[in-house]
């Protein structure tokens, strides 16, 4: 971006001063010829040596730019640290108790009683009656006969024969004999030896030593539980007030009003535990382990080889031809036709009619008038006063001591190393063209021959061809 805005400044420049003056217009006018020495500059001047005395000279400014740097500072933090506080607070603590009250109720007697009643019901009286009815049928008749039927059929016959066949079979021959084979045994031969072994018993120590026995007995403690408040209605005492329209003395009332009443107090008997401590010696039995060593005897086998020769039979087989003839069975079959003859049965059936004779059934139904007697039940209640004993709860208020913790929140504080940017001002040195022979009117009043007579501010448009040196703060 910086070589674009680089090129657009020398393309501005270039248009402004024209095709004649483009030596003219580079860096910024400095290389202009109207400052040239008049030998140099004259119609038989050299235009080399001219350029070359009218080049462009460089001096040294100073800027001030600010610099980051980062520092190391430190900073109190606050932790918030929790911690629980132990708090002891007292707290009333109710415990029920029951006293007997009398109350009397009535309860209810229930009897049952019983009332005749008499009513009249119809009962139906059913009878069965017969009447005679014929009808005709037709009943079938079945009959089984048969008839001869000739069949001719073909029946095998069988007849076994028998015909000679000679074949070869080979026998075995088998012979048992025997060899001598020698071979290494192994024999064991048992060792013995022994070993130490460790092993550990339990021996009891008696010890005596003092423990605290929580024990304490119960008090039986009286204390009074004052009544409670009531509100009750008092009427003032009156007076005899003079009527003057009836001429007599006339007793009014006194006023009624609401007052608080407390009633008596109530004897109340609770049983308290009375703890003590109290210290016991008892006798304790500890077990105290010990080392103890014995030999234990152990065996081992030992293996010893040993040649021996034994007798090892083995079988040898030899074949024998043998011819031999057998009798083989076979069987013939010859077909013979028979003429039979068999009995086929069909079934015939004739219809025959009936005349039957049956009686049907019917209901008669008349009704009787019966007068019934019923009993119904009715119930009494009688009530019957009862005296009854109920307990009713009551509560007693006692105070306990507990103690419980409570979150309390504080700030500690720490230092902390941590790391912060800042800006510093810095002097830098670097070099700028200028033309030798030109005269800022804004700069100075007088022209002088000092380079550093104008100081150049950082916004110059000349470009700088030395590099930037770092100066002193």
């Amino acid at each position: 971006m910086k070589r674009t805005l680089w090129l657009f400044l020398l393309s501005a420049a270039a248009m402004f001063a024209g095709n004649s003056s483009a030596d003219a217009g580079l860096f910024c006018g400095v290389g202009r010829f109207r400052f040239c020495p008049p030998a140099v500059c004259g119609p038989s001047g050299d235009y080399c040596e001219a350029r070359h005395n009218c080049g462009p000279c460089y001096r040294t400014v100073q800027e001030t730019v600010w610099c980051t740097e980062e520092y190391q500072d430190s900073c109190t933090v606050y932790d918030h640290c929790v911690e629980r506080v132990p708090v002891t607070c007292q707290r009333t603590v109710y415990d029920t108790c029951y006293r007997d009250e009398c109350y009397t109720v009535c309860r209810p007697c229930y009897q049952t009683c019983y009332r005749d009643v008499c009513y009249t019901v119809r009962r139906p009286c059913y009878q069965t009656c017969y009447r005679t009815v014929c009808c005709n049928i037709r009943r079938p008749c079945y009959q089984t006969c048969y008839r001869d039927v000739c069949v001719t059929v073909c029946r095998p016959v069988y007849h076994t024969c028998y015909r000679d066949v000679c074949h070869t079979v080979r026998r075995p021959c088998y012979q048992t004999c025997y060899k001598d084979v020698c071979c290494m045994t192994t024999r064991m031969v048992p060792e013995t030896c022994y070993r130490d072994v460790c092993y550990t018993v339990c021996r009891p120590v008696c010890e005596t030593r003092t423990v605290d026995v929580c024990c304490g007995e119960w008090k039986t403690v009286s204390r009074q539980i004052p009544g409670p408040v009531v509100c009750r209605t008092v009427q003032d005492p009156g007076q005899c007030v003079w009527d003057p329209s009836d001429c007599c003395c006339r007793y009014e009332p006194g006023c009624c009003h609401t007052e608080q009443v407390q009633c008596p107090p109530q004897t109340v008997c609770e049983r308290i535990w009375c703890p003590r401590v109290m210290q016991k010696t008892i006798t304790c039995t500890r077990m105290v382990p010990e080392v103890c060593h014995r030999r234990v005897p152990y065996t081992t086998c030992r293996c010893v080889q040993c040649p021996v020769t034994r007798r090892v039979p083995y079988t040898t087989c030899t074949w024998t031809c043998e011819t031999c003839t057998r009798r083989v069975p076979y069987v013939t079959c010859q077909m013979v036709r028979e003429c039979c003859t068999k009995r086929v049965p069909y079934t015939t059936c004739t219809w025959r009619e009936e005349c039957i004779t049956r009686q049907v059934p019917y209901t008669t139904c008349t009704w009787t008038c019966e007068t019934c007697t019923k009993r119904v039940p009715y119930t009494t209640c009688n009530y019957v006063q009862e005296c009854r004993t109920r307990r009713v709860p009551h509560c007693v208020p006692r105070t306990v001591c507990e103690t419980r913790y409570v979150c309390q929140t504080h700030c500690v504080p720490r230092t902390i190393c941590v790391t912060r940017t800042r800006c510093v001002p810095r002097t830098v040195c670097r070099q700028i063209p200028y033309d030798p022979g030109y005269h800022d009117p804004g700069c100075c009043d007088t022209a002088c021959d000092d380079p550093g007579c104008c100081p150049t501010e950082s916004g110059c448009l000349a470009p700088a061809t030395g590099d930037a040196c770092d100066c002193v703060n």
